[in-house]
């Protein structure tokens, strides 16, 4: 399983909203435009970057992800009150 934080700026709400849908179904949206996801496999992965590019216009707009080891997400914590969105490896970020 990986993990990863993915952080976008659309400008464009349609745009915007559809790859919040499409990263939902990966993992949880910790802010606004940040959510942490987790992947099953190398494939899993490619189809999520391949139904992001379908949506992403590449010159108006930015999406990053932010790869955490296993090691990386131990060493995280939250501030706040948000709860741990995974139940086997929790991460607190942000």
């Amino acid at each position: 399983m990986q993990s990863f934080v993915v952080a976008y700026d659309i400008p464009d709400d349609r745009r915007r909203r559809k790859v919040g849908e499409a990263l939902e179904a990966f993992g949880k949206r910790v802010n606004y435009s940040v959510f942490e996801i987790q992947v099953k496999s190398k494939s899993q992965l490619n189809k999520l970057e391949d139904e992001l590019l379908k949506l992403l216009k590449p010159k108006e707009d930015s999406l990053r992800f932010y790869n955490l080891c296993r090691n990386c997400i131990e060493k995280s914590w939250s501030l706040g009150d948000e709860p741990a969105p995974f139940e086997q490896d929790a991460i607190y970020f942000f």
